[in-house]
């Protein structure tokens, strides 16, 4: 996942922020995502390599999300539980 300057995160982050107080369900923020891609998609040129794009930038947060918090909270479990043999 590419990581952009810290400063380049708050003009983002001014309004994801926010937004977090209003994402009460799983549908919620599916919708969040699914908007964000949809008004992305309006200031492109409507192609296969756009919407392409968005499927790998979906993809990659998916496996940074994977990477930076499930598998640690994974592992966590395994310490307290046990591994599966």
């Amino acid at each position: 996942m590419p990581y952009i300057k810290f400063e380049d995160r708050e003009k983002f982050n001014i309004y994801l922020e926010p937004m977090t107080e209003n994402i009460n369900s799983k549908g919620d923020l599916t919708y969040c995502l699914y908007k964000l891609c949809c008004l992305y998609l309006k200031t492109m040129t409507k192609s296969y390599t756009t919407m392409s794009t968005l499927m790998s930038c979906l993809e990659d947060a998916k496996l940074e999300w994977y990477r930076k918090k499930m598998a640690p909270y994974e592992d966590q479990k395994i310490l307290e539980n046990g591994d599966v043999e």
